[in-house]
């Protein structure tokens, strides 16, 4: 029997019966497949483009040393060769201007700029360890002539470390710092005290501990004894107090500053930051904001691939330290380094070869290794263990 076309069968209403039939539910299906394909592809342009503005935001906000790099070029055939494949020497220079309206605060704009805290970074070949040297601003060394932002050129000079940033910028640092050790340096950045703060207010702060009780007019610190969590102005007054902490030394500052920048790294690190993107953009934005780095450096894909493996590098081989030094032997006010200790120290580096730190180390080499058998022989000297601290460690014990 012939069946109506509107008639109900056995799994419902017949093919296009009505308007709430199989064929019109399976039109309502094509549509909203369409639709929602479309919604979808709405999303990932807009994802995309999202993404690209973010991209292009990080990436223009690094400034490119072009002046440096031109600076660099002329004196190619002078600078030392890197001896190891794949490990990288980065220079970190901590810039005191006060030019620019978040770093007023801090004195008056004198037109020129020091390097107020400069660390050599060894990054070891795969990424198996890092090194972070810090260098005495008053170190006494050999600055090479250099070329002033007006043009001019300096003659060659023997002076305070600092001179040489003063006086020629990041090009001259790198030069005077490849003169000292006779390391090749790959890369340079240059932060200054604003984007010194960002970075720690980017992370929700940096925990160190304090044995007792700050209280730092100069450098605006009101802080008690114990585990403090520091925001991005006090941590900038922490890591360049010398009255109210320590001897007053810029060794016992520089020592700060290295437990410093290891509580930063093992904050950065966290999974908290890493993974959160909420918490993860302004730590990226406040870094690249605070950036002058050499043209190469100066992309997100060019720190990308800096830094890709540095979060795989156990905190215990992430070690700082400061350059053997003593007191400058005409003015105790100024520092020189400590030979044979600072050359071993700089030929390891060059090498790629594991420096040792520790807490009670020194600059001298270790004790002679005694007879194992009892029979008579040479000592040998253990390898040099180097004072300083690693980033596992707890700055409260």
């Amino acid at each position: 029997m012939r069946r109506d076309a509107g008639a109900a069968g056995p799994l419902g209403p017949g093919v296009g019966a009505s308007a709430r039939g199989a064929g019109s539910a399976r039109r309502r299906r094509r549509r909203w497949v369409r639709y929602g394909a479309g919604a979808a592809a709405v999303l990932v342009v807009g994802a995309g483009v999202a993404g690209w503005a973010v991209y292009a935001k990080l990436e223009g906000n690094i400034t490119p040393d072009e002046a440096a790099a031109a600076e660099l070029a002329r004196y190619a055939q002078e600078r030392p060769t890197a001896l190891v494949k794949d490990a990288r020497n980065i220079l970190l220079i901590g810039s005191d201007t006060r030019s620019g309206s978040g770093n007023r605060a801090y004195g008056r704009d004198s037109g020129t700029e020091r390097s107020d805290t400069t660390i050599l970074l060894h990054l070891a070949a795969g990424r198996r360890g890092a090194t972070a040297v810090s260098l005495p601003r008053d170190l006494m060394v050999d600055v090479p002539a250099c070329r002033r932002a007006d043009g001019s050129r300096t003659e060659p000079m023997f002076a305070m470390f600092n001179y040489a940033f003063q006086t020629g910028g990041s090009a001259c640092t790198v030069r005077t710092v490849e003169k000292l050790t006779g390391i090749r340096i790959d890369h340079y950045m240059v932060v200054d005290f604003s984007g010194f703060k960002e970075m720690v207010d980017a992370v929700d702060g940096v925990e160190v501990c304090l044995k007792e009780p700050v209280r730092d007019k100069a450098a605006k610190l009101r802080l008690p004894a114990g585990r403090v969590t520091l925001d991005g102005e006090q941590a900038l007054g922490y890591v360049r107090a010398r009255k109210s902490l320590g001897n007053g030394s810029d060794t016992d500052r520089m020592d700060r500053q290295q437990r410093f920048l290891g509580a930063l790294v093992n904050k950065v690190r966290s999974d908290d930051v890493l993974l959160n993107p909420a918490k993860l953009y302004p730590v990226l934005d406040a870094a690249t904001s605070a950036l002058t780095t050499d043209p190469e450096l100066a992309s997100l894909r060019g720190l990308y691939r800096l830094v890709r493996g540095l979060r795989d590098i156990p905190t215990d081989r992430v070690r700082f330290l400061t350059v053997p030094r003593e007191s400058y032997v005409y003015n105790a006010n100024r520092d020189q380094l400590v030979e044979p200790e600072a050359e071993r120290l700089f030929g390891l580096l060059r090498a790629d070869a594991p420096v040792r730190v520790a807490r009670g180390g020194s600059s001298a080499p270790g004790s002679a290794e005694p007879p194992g058998d009892g029979a008579s022989r040479s000592p040998s000297p253990s390898p040099p263990v180097f004072r300083g601290n690693t980033a596992a460690e707890d700055g409260c014990v």
